[in-house]
């Protein structure tokens, strides 16, 4: 049998509101991103990782495969007595503040880490992660005249030098404001395309899941609800995700036609194409589109003489009621019932719609799509 890879844990810790009891095997790279409200036990799960709390019943284990030539990391096996400190696990850390050295310059600070670090290649590994989070102008600054967003990707940065097997994140951007927010998010998507370990993200922010994740991880309680691919969790319907005006779908896709007289790009992918602004984009640029449920209509008959310029041929899946009793929600195949594969659109209409459509699994309908937001 071939061994799993990636991050395995199993654990469980009772806290005063909770009980924390996950069992959950992630990818080897990208981001998985730990989502739920506040109290679900996000951080208390990304702490029993690092081995900053001790779950009295627990395995963790760390696996990246046979072809890395790496071994297999177990970092703790309460049925063989085994726990390894903090200290000891390969691993960066990234809190919600930066928890920079004040009296030390950046550089001294991302040089920092290396001190107790005997891996080879340590200098390389300073110059990659300078120059991945886009810091090398920094490093002659103190650390008092960085704004909020330079102080994180400094932490970051810090946190990658040491060459970690996995990187932990627990809400890097809570103490942002959303201007800076924004100004950081584009060097963790890069930082997520270009590093080739596995990255724990903590977050209740539904932007930074859908901007950043590759797999997603749903808590609630400490429980897990939902685990899987960002694109798969959004579209079932029994996961909290799906719910209410937040509702949404993913699609991922090329730029395959620029219309300069209007400004306007379109993205291909399995299921059709979309229109949205040009904002610069190149022909073959890969692209990730936010489409909320509540900006999708739909029409038993090809719509003419309308504005919406989307209009997607689809077949309804299937019905649920949503959270207020006056609407449900629908799930989609988007593109030609003869196509191969096909990727899957949600809308948010009235009961009412529903009935007088006679909307039913099977139904052939078209998608009107109000609006998109560029998630990445």
């Amino acid at each position: 049998m071939s061994r799993m890879e990636g991050l395995h844990f199993k654990l469980q810790l009772q806290r005063p509101s909770f009980e924390l009891n996950v069992d959950v095997q992630l990818p080897p790279t990208g981001i998985t991103v730990l989502f739920g409200p506040s109290g679900s036990g996000k951080t208390t799960l990304l702490r029993c990782v690092a081995g900053l709390e001790k779950a009295p019943y627990g395995r963790v284990t760390l696996e990246q495969g046979e072809h890395t030539l790496l071994p297999h990391f177990v970092w703790q096996d309460h049925a063989r007595d085994i726990w390894v400190p903090t200290w000891k696990r390969d691993l960066g850390y990234v809190f919600q503040e930066a928890s920079l050295f004040e009296h030390l310059n950046v550089l001294q600070n991302v040089r920092y880490g290396l001190k107790h670090c005997n891996k080879p290649g340590g200098p390389q590994a300073l110059e990659q992660a300078i120059e991945l989070l886009g810091i090398n102008h920094l490093m002659c600054r103190p650390i008092a005249s960085l704004s909020g967003g330079e102080r994180q990707r400094v932490a970051i940065a810090r946190a990658l030098a040491t060459q970690p097997r996995l990187l932990l994140l627990d809400e890097p951007l809570a103490a942002l404001d959303p201007s800076r927010r924004q100004d950081i998010l584009p060097w963790l998507e890069h930082m997520r395309d270009a590093l080739h370990i596995p990255m724990l993200y903590v977050t209740h922010s539904m932007d930074e899941l859908v901007r950043l994740a590759n797999h997603v991880v749903v808590l609630a309680q400490g429980s897990v609800q939902q685990s899987g691919q960002l694109q798969q969790v959004l579209t079932e319907l029994n996961t909290p995700l799906v719910q209410g005006d937040e509702a949404a779908t993913l699609i991922t896709g090329a730029v395959d036609q620029l219309d300069t007289a209007w400004h306007l790009a379109r993205v291909a992918f399995t299921g059709g194409s979309i229109w949205l602004r040009d904002d610069g984009f190149t022909q073959g640029q890969k692209l990730r589109l936010r489409v909320l449920a509540k900006d999708v209509s739909l029409s038993t008959v090809q719509p003419q003489h309308t504005s919406i310029q989307n209009l997607l041929p689809c077949t309804v899946e299937s019905v649920i009621p949503d959270t207020h009793p006056s609407q449900s929600l629908v799930r989609l195949r988007c593109g030609p019932k003869t196509a191969v594969s096909q990727d899957v659109l949600l809308a948010l209409i009235t009961r009412r719609a529903v009935q007088e459509l006679q909307l039913q699994a099977g139904s052939h309908v078209w998608a009107q799509v109000k609006s998109v937001a560029l998630a990445v």
